[in-house]
């Protein structure tokens, strides 16, 4: 028996791969080629799911009953779990808050980015890696990975600090807006981005003046498993 994590999900409705970024993908019976292809029972499930399950069962979230885990890597992704199950939904799509419209948008924010889903102005062309780089070229002219604009940022360049405050601060009203509408006990990050340790220390204060609650503190966890966090969740797909 084999777990996987994916981009995308498969409908409930067709048996077909929707919504991955790796468009090919899109429309084929990927769980059932690969179980023919492999003679082995598969089950798949969105990569962003598959964290977020890792983390919930036993990771940087263990024992909280209501968890949002994020994806901010090439792509923005999110899974919910609740009392240790994954929220998957009716129509597979549950936590899928990278093609959501960006929060509260200004009006130089809109109508925003083009994005690969045929949208605009979806959080993923602003809080994703490429996102940042992109973000970071339109006002600057100069063209960094998101990496490589964190270590000019701690170099003190100065162009490089307000990229990653304008993304901090969009990743802000993402996040909130999840908040307002799951409440979890916990968000975890995960992604290549969640190794930049300044999101730990904003996104909660940032966050608060958009939480429709009297208190409005949040917890936000980097994940205890990292790169590993995905493959963990997509073998407990079998427990």
């Amino acid at each position: 028996m084999i777990g996987i994590a994916v981009p995308g999900s498969i409908s409930p409705h067709t048996g077909l791969m929707q919504n991955a970024n790796s468009t090919w993908l899109n429309g084929q019976a990927f769980d059932r080629d690969l179980e023919a292809a492999l003679a082995t029972p598969v089950r798949l499930a969105n990569d962003a799911n598959c964290f977020a399950l890792s983390e919930t069962s036993d990771g940087a979230a263990e024992n909280a009953r209501i968890v949002f885990g994020v994806i901010l890597g090439t792509g923005c992704g999110g899974g919910v779990v609740i009392d240790g199950k994954l929220l998957d939904g009716a129509r597979g799509i549950g936590g899928e808050w990278g093609h959501n419209p960006l929060p509260w948008a200004a009006p130089d924010e809109y109508p925003g980015p083009s994005c690969w889903c045929g949208r605009k102005g979806c959080l993923e062309t602003w809080v994703s890696g490429p996102g940042m780089a992109a973000d970071h070229a339109r006002v600057t002219g100069e063209t960094y990975t998101a990496i490589e604009i964190a270590a000019r940022a701690n170099d003190g360049n100065s162009g490089a600090r307000a990229t990653l405050s304008r993304h901090a601060d969009r990743l802000a009203r993402g996040l909130a807006h999840v908040v307002n509408i799951i409440d979890p006990d916990v968000l975890v990050l995960g992604g290549g981005l969640s190794q930049l340790s300044h999101l730990y220390e904003l996104l909660p204060q940032l966050m608060g003046p958009h939480i429709f609650a009297d208190r409005a503190s949040v917890v936000i966890k980097a994940p205890k498993w990292g790169n590993s966090s995905g493959s963990r969740g997509a073998a407990r797909l079998w427990d």
